[in-house]
C-alpha cells in the first residue's frame, strides 16, 4: 500500500522550500522504498531549488542519504527489508561499453526508479539525482541503495554494528565526489604533494582523500579562512589565503610551497575558468589537474596550446569521484571507524526536516560543511557523528 509522508519540495525557481504530504508508491520490479534516517543538505539541491539544474519542477529534494530498506520489489536480490544502505545516484546499467568494460563508473545509461513519487492531488515530483530524500521514505532503483554491513564496522575497541546514518548518508554526493578525486580519478601516490583549490565540502574531502592516499604534502588553498581552518582539522600542512592574490599569485605561492616545481596533483574543486587555469600552471611538469568543481554551462576555457602541450602530464575531470558505491561506501566507512578517516568531521550541524531552508541560507554563507537532516536523532550512534565544532539542532521530522 502506498505511504504518506513527510517531505521537502522545491515548487517553483527560487521559491523558498515547503514542508509538504506526499506519497511514495509501492516499489515495482528492480525498486526498493527507504525508511530515511539521514539526508545531508548539499549545493546540488540548492542549485534545483534555483532552477540551475532543471525546470522540471516541482522537485522532492535531497540525495546525500542514508537509511533502512522497508519494501522490495520483485527481482530484487541485493539488498533485503531491514538492511542498513547508503543511497547513491549512479545505479550503472551492466551492459553498455563502460560497463563491458570493466569501468562501471564511467556507466551511459544509469538508472532511477520507474515510478514516480508525488504529491497527494496526485502531481507528479521530480526527485533530485533521482533520489529525493528530504523525506521520511524514498523510492529508488534497487542499484541506488548500496547494503552495509555495519557488523564489520569495527572501532578501535573492536566492537561491531556501528551506525551513524548522519556520518553514512555523506558518501552519497559531495565526499565521495571529493575522496575520489583525490584517490581514485588523480590519483594521488604515497610521498606526492598535492594542492586542492576550494576549500567547501568537496574541497575538504579532496583533503581528506590526499592525507588518507599518504600524500606528504597538502597545500589548501581558499579566500575564506574559515574554510582554510576546516582544512587544516582535516589534515592540510599548509594553507594559502588567496583573497588577495591574483591568478598568478596562487600559483606562485603554491610553487613556493613545493620547492619551486608546483604540486605534483592539483585539484579544482570551485570549477570555474579562473581557478583551472591556476590548478593548469599550480602543478609539476607532466603533473596531474583534476576539476571535480562544476563549471556552468557558459563558461569557456582559454589557455594556450603551445603550454597544454609543453607541460605534459594529464588533465582530467572527476564525476562523483569515479567511484564504485558498492566497493567505495562500505571501505571508507571502514576506514572511518579505523581511525583514518574522519568523516564525522565534515557533519557541523544535525537539524530536523523544517529547517531545510533555514540551512540553505546558511550553506550559502559558507558557514558549515554540512548541515544534515536528522529524521529521528535516537538512531544511530550520533556520539560518533558530530563534527568537531559539536554543534547539534536535532529535532526530528517535523
Amino acid at each position: 500500500m502506498p505511504s504518506t509522508v513527510t517531505g521537502v519540495v522545491s515548487r517553483a525557481k527560487g521559491v523558498p522550500v515547503e514542508l509538504v504530504e506526499i506519497v511514495v508508491p509501492d516499489p515495482g520490479p528492480g525498486e526498493v522504498v527507504v525508511d530515511v534516517a539521514a539526508c545531508g543538505v548539499c549545493h546540488t539541491d540548492l542549485h534545483y531549488r534555483q532552477g540551475g539544474i532543471s525546470d522540471e519542477f516541482p522537485f522532492l529534494l535531497g540525495h546525500e542519504a542514508a537509511g533502512t530498506v522497508a519494501e522490495v520489489g520483485a527481482g530484487v536480490s541485493d539488498v533485503a527489508v531491514g538492511d542498513r544502505v547508503v543511497l547513491n545516484w549512479r545505479a550503472v546499467c551492466g551492459g553498455c561499453r563502460a560497463c563491458r568494460r570493466g569501468e562501471p563508473q564511467y556507466c551511459f545509461a544509469t538508472h532511477n526508479a520507474a515510478q514516480k513519487m508525488t504529491l497527494t492531488d496526485g502531481t507528479a515530483l521530480s526527485a533530485a539525482l533521482g533520489i529525493g530524500a528530504f523525506a521520511q521514505k524514498t523510492l529508488v532503483a534497487a542499484g541506488q541503495a548500496t547494503r552495509i554491513d555495519t557488523a564489520a564496522l569495527r572501532g578501535s575497541d573492536g566492537q561491531g554494528g556501528w551506525w551513524d546514518p548522519a556520518v553514512a548518508g555523506l558518501l552519497g554526493c559531495g565526499v565521495m565526489a571529493g575522496i575520489g578525486a583525490a584517490v581514485n580519478t588523480a590519483p594521488v601516490r604515497r610521498g606526492q604533494t598535492v594542492a586542492v583549490i576550494g576549500c567547501g565540502g568537496v574541497g575538504c574531502a579532496a583533503v581528506a582523500g590526499a592525507v588518507l592516499a599518504g600524500a606528504r604534502r597538502v597545500i589548501a588553498v581558499d579566500i575564506d579562512a574559515k574554510k582554510l581552518v576546516w582544512a587544516s582539522r582535516l589534515g592540510a600542512t599548509h594553507t594559502i589565503d588567496s583573497s588577495g592574490l591574483d591568478e598568478d599569485g596562487v600559483v606562485a605561492a603554491v610553487r613556493e610551497l613545493t620547492d619551486g616545481f608546483g604540486a605534483d596533483v592539483v585539484i579544482d574543486a570551485v570549477g570555474r575558468p579562473q581557478t583551472w587555469r591556476q590548478a593548469f600552471y599550480a602543478r609539476d611538469l607532466a603533473g596531474t589537474v583534476v576539476l571535480v568543481g562544476v563549471p556552468t554551462p557558459d563558461m569557456q576555457l582559454s589557455i594556450p596550446l603551445l603550454d597544454v602541450f609543453g607541460r605534459g602530464g594529464a588533465c582530467k575531470s572527476s564525476w562523483y569521484g569515479d567511484c564504485l558505491p558498492e566497493r567505495d561506501f562500505p571501505a571508507l566507512l571502514e576506514l572511518h571507524r579505523a581511525g583514518r578517516l574522519p568523516l564525522d568531521a565534515f557533519v557541523t550541524e544535525r537539524i530536523a526536516l523544517s529547517q531545510v531552508e533555514e540551512a540553505f541560507a546558511t550553506m550559502a554563507r559558507g558557514e558549515v560543511l554540512r548541515s544534515v537532516v536528522v529524521m529521528d536523532p535516537t538512531d544511530g550512534d550520533s556520539k560518533d557523528g558530530n563534527s568537531k565544532d559539536g554543534n547539534s539542532k536535532d529535532g526530528g521530522a517535523a
